[in-house]
């Protein structure tokens, strides 16, 4: 496996500190909105490389290394010398729902080999629980599932995801790897804590949330959040909710507003609320938050072994955790750095929603709220 990792301005163009791989397989890429709305990006990027897979989308701030950059759009290139990549991509409109979504984006990549999945998708546009459903009922549960849903800084507005084409909003794109010699570490932490009573989730449909304990749910976060309630749904990013199964106590999420419905009373969020499920309020410090990034990168390290090459790191994190942290949102990114060490480029994105094994089930779901961490690793044997 061969790497580079490179990054473009709009007076630069794409840059690269190192030598490209002579011919890409796979390239990742994350950005702004307006940035991706430049069609240089993505017309440079493929004279570039072309014949590699282009994936990417729009963000709350890319992840390059042990930094955070809001101006450059940063991009992985990899070449494989044992693995197949293939991708798989569909408009969000073209489907009655995210489940129906997901499980064609599974029969697009399904095969005997597959072994991981790479998804990147609107943010806005999709039920992030329904799609991981999806695929998960053709794939099953031995196909691990990593990515992230495409942001929008705090906007909410409009996100936009990229699949061998200009990027654009409702796309969902999804990359297959094939074969036994990609190996893939995981993680995901929040470092986030509850506070004040536990309520039930009394009425809901899918990730709209109506009630808690019979009672408006917007009513809740507006008593929570004061005057900050004004800024719904970017100030409900701070204070997101962990629910919990019930019937599994060890089966619990957070969940993050995505959007606000004042005349019903609901809130909208990024995966879905299960009736009867309890949900309690959160809230995050600075050292928290950093320390679940430590954990993460601690859960996903791979095994060294003698040979082996160094790999690399793809970090999805909330944008919810970027905004409680401001400035020092930089701690929870070196901090992953320490933990996986100076050797494995890091490339990642902060999101409006994370996909990845949970770390107590180890089945693939959305999370929010997290930071999570896929590495991976081709071996020669």
């Amino acid at each position: 496996m061969h790497k580079a990792s490179l990054s473009w301005t709009t007076d630069g163009g794409w840059r690269s500190a190192e030598p490209l791989p002579a011919a890409s397989d796979l390239v990742i890429y994350f950005g702004s909105r307006e940035a991706l709305g430049n069609p240089r990006v993505y017309d440079e990027l493929r004279s570039l490389c072309p014949n590699a897979v282009l994936t990417g989308c729009s963000t709350g701030g890319q992840i390059i290394d042990d930094d955070v950059e809001d101006d450059r759009v940063a991009a992985l290139a990899m070449s494989f010398e044992r693995t197949k990549v293939r991708q798989g991509a569909l408009h969000a409109k073209d489907y009655p729902n995210s489940f129906d979504a997901g499980a064609e984006l599974a029969r697009q990549l399904k095969g005997d080999d597959l072994t991981t999945v790479f998804l990147l998708v609107d943010g806005l546009r999709v039920n992030g629980t329904a799609l991981i459903e999806g695929l998960k009922s053709v794939l099953g549960t031995s196909v691990s599932l990593h990515g992230g849903l495409a942001g929008d800084g705090a906007l909410f507005q409009r996100t936009l995801v990229g699949a061998n084409d200009q990027p654009r909003s409702g796309m969902l794109c999804a990359i297959g790897f094939y074969g036994a010699h990609i190996h893939i570490g995981h993680g995901s932490e929040g470092g986030w804590s509850v506070f004040g009573p536990r309520r039930r989730i009394t009425r809901s449909k899918d990730n709209v949330l109506f009630e808690l304990d019979g009672q408006p749910a917007l009513d809740l976060y507006e008593r929570y959040l004061g005057d900050e309630a004004a800024g719904l749904p970017s100030s409900g990013l701070l204070f997101p909710l962990h629910i919990i199964d019930p019937n599994n106590p060890d089966n619990s999420l957070v969940r993050t507003v995505l959007a606000v419905d004042h005349e019903k009373r609901s809130l909208t969020f990024a995966g879905d609320m299960p009736e009867g499920w309890a949900a309690q309020l959160m809230r995050g410090s600075i050292d928290q938050l950093t320390q679940g990034a430590t954990d993460a990168a601690v859960s996903a390290r791979l095994p060294q072994q003698e040979g082996a090459e160094s790999g690399v790191a793809f970090l999805v994190s909330c944008i919810g955790r970027r905004l409680l942290m401001g400035q020092r949102t930089i701690d929870e990114v070196q901090a992953v750095r320490d933990a996986l060490g100076n050797h494995v480029p890091i490339l990642g994105f902060y999101s409006y929603g994370e996909i990845s094994p949970h770390g107590k089930s180890g089945f693939s779901e959305l999370h929010n709220q997290t930071m999570t961490i896929m590495t991976l690793r081709e071996m020669a044997a």
